[in-house]
């Protein structure tokens, strides 16, 4: 039987799974994918955590005892969230360490109510460093205007950063300038380069479902036929951008101390649209030295069906500039699309955030008015709270 996922990492793509719950972790879920289907890295969201949290009676225990403390909802956040990406980080281990720290990685993001605060995302990610405790840990932080500076201090700190919410080419350009100049002040500071990663989350397919949009509204044949090709060409031209910033002396000197690159990390790569092939944002996307985190069904999909050509986006630049070509001559505005999806893609995950915050409120709530006193996790419990390595 082909192992399709396999070919897809011979080719150069880093699976990784785009979920994390403590029923996942718990049940053992998540080593599973990590031991059979590739899986060599977990990113996370506000979107994700709210589904977690609000689905499981896992995190009871640990609710109770929070609610005996009297937290308040937004340290109960960061102690449940926390406790979750901590053990994950445990779990994903083994592929930190024979990848030598390039792979293994988990990611956790800074409130996004923070996102155009630079000085409080830079704050906040040391704090969830700090708490986290794992050396293959990711801090997200949305490639935002203003988090640009909060990019480069954070890896100023040692810090390892997930750059999320990229969706236009002069802003990957931008978080990519921010990561050169994060290695250069860490390095001054003494930090060892070899052991700061990050990648940069490009977004996927949300471009197609608003360049989509506008497509069906212009409404022509020619507008038409370009539907499901912007967010390839988009993402298929930021490549190459990386491959000219990861070709210059800047980097080589980096490089030459120890530095790891900053690989580019498709995400959104769930199809939206049903009349796409399920796996097109994989299979379009194959290139040395990528990251594709992809949603579960997405990952058991490419295994069922999944064609790997060893490198689907550099023999295909032209390709994408006359997407982008035709895209303007039929009256899209990219850099609205882009501007729209950034603003979007922020106020989505605020959104999440409140939900969570909300859900958790209520939850203490709950919690409060059946604990007289302090609940101990007792089983399984007492178990995940010491693979964890912390505890509420």
């Amino acid at each position: 039987m082909t192992d399709r996922l396999k070919e897809l990492q011979g080719a150069g793509v880093a699976i990784w799974l785009d979920d994390l719950s403590r029923v996942r972790l718990s049940s053992g879920g998540l080593d599973k994918l990590r031991r059979e289907s590739h899986v060599a890295g977990v990113t996370t969201n506000p979107t994700i955590f709210a589904k977690a949290l609000s689905d499981a009676g896992e995190y009871d225990w640990q609710l109770r005892d929070l609610a005996v403390r009297g937290v308040d909802v937004e340290e109960a956040v960061r102690m449940l969230t926390t406790y979750d990406v901590r053990w994950a980080c445990d779990v994903m281990r083994p592929s930190y360490e024979t990848s030598g720290g390039v792979d293994g990685r988990v990611s956790i993001e800074v409130d996004p109510r923070s996102a155009h605060d630079a000085a409080k995302t830079a704050a906040e990610a040391k704090a969830l460093w700090w708490l986290v405790d794992r050396p293959n840990l990711f801090i997200k932080i949305p490639a935002t205007e203003e988090g640009l500076p909060a990019i480069t201090a954070t890896l100023a700190e040692g810090i390892s950063v997930n750059v999320t919410l990229i969706f236009g080419l002069d802003r990957y350009s931008q978080v990519m300038e921010a990561f050169l100049a994060g290695l250069e002040q860490a390095q001054a500071n003494g930090h060892d380069l070899s052991k700061i990663g990050s990648v940069a989350s490009f977004f996927v397919s949300r471009v197609d479902t608003e360049v989509d949009k506008r497509l069906e509204k212009i409404g022509s044949d020619r507008a038409k036929a370009l539907r499901g090709k912007a967010a390839v060409a988009n993402a298929r031209l930021a490549y190459e951008r990386y491959g000219e910033v990861f070709s210059s002396a800047r980097w080589q000197k980096l490089a030459d101390a120890g530095a790891h690159p900053q690989r580019p990390l498709w995400a959104s790569t769930s199809t939206k649209n049903p009349d796409y092939r399920d796996v097109i944002y994989v299979e379009e996307l194959i290139a040395p030295g990528t990251v594709n985190t992809m949603p579960e069904p997405v990952i058991h999909a490419y295994a069922e069906h999944g064609e790997t050509k060893p490198d689907t986006v550099t023999v295909a630049y032209d390709d994408a500039r006359q997407v982008f070509a035709d895209l303007l001559a039929v009256g899209v505005d990219l850099s609205d699309v882009i501007a729209t999806l950034e603003r979007e893609g922020v106020e989505k995950f605020e959104a999440s955030w409140v939900e969570l915050l909300e859900g958790v409120k209520k939850s203490l709530a709950e919690a409060a008015k059946g604990s007289g006193s302090p609940h101990r996790a007792a089983g399984k419990n007492a178990q995940a709270a010491q693979q964890a390595g912390g505890n509420a």
